[in-house]
């Protein structure tokens, strides 16, 4: 597990905006990943998941996926997951980056008959702007066609800018406001349960429907290039962390934004 990228997958990776890395997680790894992550989700949830359908809360949107954040800051067991330095090299590696911080951590389940989730990009939605940022996607279920796989627009990381773009019903939105995505066409993404997908932070993504009665798990971790600076959205910081910066300033929270890995 945890091998530096290959060359052919770095390559991808950079040329592309994501790389499939086939069985990252063994199966006793696996195994404790679905445990750690199942625990924290329904001590978040107050109880586990329990087989019902998508469709039951009200809008659109709320029925994509259930949506957990930051459990590694309610789970020791999920923080020591995520922490996992091994984790980092292996982005650092293929985004190309001297050290690499945790921007946030969550759980994505898409429950039965789930909706799609609409092409959009990550960093737009954070508090800092880059390039270099990158997120690891990993299937603790079997993810395919039927449940709900990622589509990628492959080489879309450069062609669009940090406007924020909303994600709702309209599935490929974002092509209305950025025409130069005409034309790529999403590449899915099966992926089959302890492999691991690792994303571009701008490149464009989204997710299939849930079409069964089943559940696909997905763990992610999206890493913010250390010595990014704060452009002045909240998102997922503390309010008092959030008010003691002004645009500009360096993001170096240890608490909040832990530097996991550094190269040398």
């Amino acid at each position: 597990m945890f091998d530096s990228p290959t060359t052919a997958q770095t390559e991808h990776y950079r040329q592309h905006g994501f790389v499939h890395v086939p069985g990252m997680l063994d199966t006793n790894e696996l195994t404790a990943w679905r445990t750690a992550i199942d625990e924290a989700v329904a001590e978040r949830r107050g109880k586990p998941l329990d087989g019902k359908p998508a469709g039951h809360r009200e809008g659109a949107y709320p029925n994509v996926f259930l949506q957990m954040m930051l459990l590694s800051r309610s789970s020791d067991a999920v923080r020591e997951l995520m922490y996992d330095a091994r984790l980092g090299r292996f982005a650092a590696t293929l985004a190309d980056i001297e050290g690499i911080r945790i921007w946030h951590d969550q759980a994505l389940i898409k429950e039965p008959l789930a909706n799609p989730t609409s092409f959009h990009r990550d960093v737009p939605y954070w508090s800092f702007d880059s390039h270099e940022a990158i997120s690891l996607w990993v299937a603790l279920d079997d993810a395919t066609l039927e449940n709900g796989c990622l589509y990628i627009m492959p080489g879309s990381q450069s062609l669009t800018d940090f406007r924020v773009g909303a994600i709702g019903e309209n599935v490929g939105a974002i092509v209305a406001d950025y025409p130069a995505l005409e034309g790529i066409e999403p590449v899915p993404v099966p992926a089959r349960a302890g492999d691991a997908v690792y994303i571009d932070g701008m490149v464009v993504h989204g997710a299939g429907a849930n079409m069964t009665l089943g559940y696909r798990r997905a763990m992610t971790c999206a890493y913010m290039p250390d010595g990014a600076r704060f452009n002045g959205k909240r998102n997922v910081l503390s309010e008092d962390y959030f008010h003691s910066l002004t645009p500009g300033d360096l993001l170096d929270n240890d608490a909040e934004l832990p530097l996991i890995y550094r190269r040398g």
